[in-house]
């Protein structure tokens, strides 16, 4: 099995209703290219919420629709 390079594995997928790309393979992937705190964030794709624990497990797929939401205090 061939193991193509990082720049020829980029897909695009929909975060909050704006296209990226990403090289990520897993949302515990994309979470870090993000930058997302480690606390206070929810994930879903299609509409489906993912729990933290299967962040490394939940495998990306081309054209995703991804939903991030953080927490803020105050109101």
């Amino acid at each position: 099995m061939r193991v193509m390079p990082s720049e020829e594995r980029n897909m695009k997928v929909s975060i909050n209703n704006k296209q990226h790309e990403t090289q990520a393979v897993n949302l515990y992937e994309l979470a870090a290219q993000l930058q997302l705190p480690a606390k206070g964030v929810a994930i879903a794709i299609d509409n489906q919420l993912k729990p933290r624990s299967s962040w490394g497990d939940t495998l990306l797929q081309e054209g995703a629709s991804i939903t991030i939401i953080k927490a803020a205090c105050g109101g």
